[in-house]
């Protein structure tokens, strides 16, 4: 894995110095950009083409949530990490919905933000663990007809993939082919109408196939 070009985005100037700072720490990850209000983050964005944008929800001009909503229309394809003080379930559901590829919680872990940042430059996703029991409580249980459309094996992929397994960890745990993953992956996509493996992970914790939290 090459180096991870990264923008940050967020109003306070000490946040930015201080995750530029810990996120350069071990030389695989090298930010190019940072920005204070959504206006200039947008044009950061344009300006240095990054592989992933750490976004912040508050900020001045545009907050986050109308940053990403901008960003996705005129169809940027950089992998976005919201990172917010923000752990109420209607700003995941809302990003979520809008193209975000990761959602983390400022008083995570350096670990934890690491490790969204591999996870969605690798085009998975990545969900606060930590907010996946509310998310449960707050969405209704499955009827019949969402369990009805997957078949048994596109439900055990589904609940590896909300784990956040990559599709080639998905295919070593079921034993089974990484393209036969891939096509399930596609299946499962088209069944329950999502476009990103962000909304299949919502939509497995959403109907409770996934039960490791």
């Amino acid at each position: 894995m090459g180096t991870i070009r990264v923008v940050i985005a967020d109003d306070h100037k000490m946040v930015r110095e201080g995750l530029k700072q810990l996120l350069e720490l071990d030389g695989d990850i090298q930010v190019v950009g940072e920005a204070s209000d959504g206006e200039q983050c947008i044009q950061k964005v344009v300006d240095t083409n990054p592989d992933v944008l750490l976004l912040d929800i508050n900020m001045p001009t545009m907050n986050g949530l109308q940053t990403l909503q901008e960003l996705r229309r005129n169809n940027n394809k950089q992998k976005v990490l919201m990172l917010t003080i923000h752990n109420e379930i209607e700003y995941l559901l809302r990003a979520v919905d809008i193209g975000v590829n990761g959602y983390v919680l400022k008083d995570s872990e350096s670990s934890v933000l690491k490790k969204a940042i591999y996870t969605i430059y690798q085009g998975e996703t990545y969900i606060e663990p930590s907010l996946t029991p509310e998310l449960k409580e707050r969405m209704q249980s499955p009827s019949s007809s969402n369990t009805e459309i997957l078949t048994r094996r596109e439900i055990d992929v589904l609940k590896l993939l909300a784990e956040g397994l990559f599709n080639k960890e998905i295919a070593y745990r079921l034993s089974i082919s990484e393209k036969t993953v891939k096509n399930h992956v596609s299946n499962i996509f088209k069944k329950i109408s999502v476009s990103d493996r962000t909304q299949a992970a919502v939509y497995a914790i959403k109907n409770n196939f996934v039960n490791m939290f």
